[in-house]
């Protein structure tokens, strides 16, 4: 039996001071028993001599000084995993609120993981299709990879985020695929909003969701991303599925970060984050890819909302470090109603040459997707001179190419959040696009391609 402590000394915010334990370790366990016979629990996060300090993970009120118990459990935060866990919805610390039986659990899985050993990781190289053509297309998402969409706060990225959940899928094979779903610091109606978008289309039976609300503990914040990563590497190291994880909002985790710094008086880093922000990120992050030996594999998008649409801020400035390109959302193309408002020419997929091609994708999907690249950068530019300069002042090309890039946005980026595109029609929908082009224009496109696709569609 633990042994029983009665020694709290002080209480401060998510922080308490526990006096005079004994054999107590960094991020143990423990358990406050109130007077009342209520617990809660809490986790330790420094030991200085017989001293230790605890976060809670629930709220302090009610916790009284001399009559509250705390029992430390010689253990750190643990997931009880089961395959079981597929279409059951969880709070953020892993407690079922859909009405549902507990978990028998296979077994108990620390919740801080290990990263992946560098020398254990294999290279992602298969594509996956989330039927968004400014993905699929243009940003292509690898097995494996770890792709962030950057947002700003009133855009569409939780709808995108479902989208993706609900559409995404390995092709050609016949092997069983997960999705992971954490969400912290969201409110009750967009809580609501995932569960019945899942449940509506079925996706929810491939499903694993984590829901952590905005007026839950900023503490326990911490521990849902870690919750569903610990989920995922179960279904796929374990039970060898193809799992891809979907984290939103990054931004919310970094605050609640931020919050338990402040209350522990560390010394703020940039804009009072803590400056542990980038190794805590790295923590998460690199949980996700695949293993040698293994047949499944962990693919995560992150989703955040950059502070007043600034790439620059800490939180999206050290994600585009630690992962491999970022899917960006535009106001501009929000405003003129596009949906999903993806702006492909900032967006950034590194490891998309690796997915595509042929016996992957298609064999003129390099090329299109350069000369699509290309042909849109050139009709923007055509478009902002025509505002300044008027629609005289342009070339008969430029004009062209400002019709081209009205019709790609329209016809190409907005498609909406119901409809599922494979990657052919993806393609063809980019060769019909490329068709408003003369030949001569399409200068990246090798001549037999052109042959069998230009002006087909």
């Amino acid at each position: 039996m633990p042994k029983e402590y009665r020694t709290i000394q002080e209480v401060a915010g998510p922080l308490m001071l526990v006096q005079g334990v004994e054999n107590v370790t960094y991020d143990e366990i423990g358990e406050i028993e109130l007077a009342n016979g209520e617990t809660r629990r809490c986790k330790v996060l420094e030991i200085d001599g017989t001293n230790a300090l605890v976060q809670l993970y629930e709220s302090a009120t009610g916790i009284n000084l001399s009559n509250s118990k705390v029992r430390f459990l010689g253990r750190t935060l643990e997931l009880g995993v089961s395959a079981d866990m597929l279409g059951r919805v969880f709070d953020g610390m892993g407690r079922p609120i859909d009405k549902g039986p507990e978990i028998l659990p296979d077994e108990r899985r620390d919740i801080n993981g290990l990263a992946m050993n560098p020398a254990a990781r294999d290279y992602p190289n298969e594509f996956i299709q989330t039927g968004i053509s400014a993905i699929d297309g243009l940003n292509t998402l690898v097995r494996g990879q770890k792709l962030p969409i950057f947002s700003a706060s009133g855009l569409p990225h939780a709808q995108l985020g479902a989208q993706i959940a609900r559409q995404a899928k390995v092709r050609g094979k016949d092997e069983s695929f997960a999705v992971v779903f954490a969400a912290m610091g969201i409110t009750f109606e967009e809580s609501n909003f995932f569960i019945n978008s899942f449940k509506e289309t079925g996706a929810i039976d491939r499903t694993v969701l984590f829901i952590n609300l905005a007026n839950d503990p900023a503490v326990e914040r911490i521990a849902t991303p870690r919750m569903a990563l610990t989920a995922a590497e179960y279904l796929a190291f374990e039970q060898g599925m193809h799992v891809l994880v979907i984290l939103t909002d990054i931004t919310n985790y970094a605050d609640a970060l931020r919050e338990v710094s402040a209350a522990r008086k560390e010394v703020p880093g940039r804009r009072g984050y803590p400056g542990y922000l980038y190794t805590d990120l790295a923590t998460l992050y690199e949980r996700a890819g695949r293993q040698k030996g293994k047949d499944g594999s962990i693919t995560m998008i992150p989703i955040l909302t950059m502070p007043e649409g600034d790439k620059t801020h800490p939180i999206p400035d050290l994600t585009g470090y630690i992962t491999e390109g970022q899917v960006i959302l535009s106001r501009e193309l929000y405003s003129k109603g596009v949906t999903p408002p993806i702006d492909v020419l900032p967006s950034l997929s590194r490891l998309k040459d690796k997915g595509i091609g042929d016996g992957k994708t298609r064999a003129d999907h390099s090329n299109t997707m350069n000369q699509l690249f290309a042909a849109y950068s050139r009709g923007k530019e055509a478009k902002e001179l025509m505002v300044i300069l008027g629609e005289a002042a342009l070339s008969d090309i430029d004009l062209i190419y400002a019709k081209f890039a009205d019709a790609f946005e329209k016809e190409y980026v907005s498609q909406g959040y119901l409809a599922n595109r494979d990657i052919e029609e993806t393609l063809n929908i980019g060769w019909k696009l490329l068709s408003i082009l003369p030949r001569s224009e399409l200068k990246r496109i090798d001549d037999k391609y052109l042959d069998e696709y230009y002006g087909k569609f």
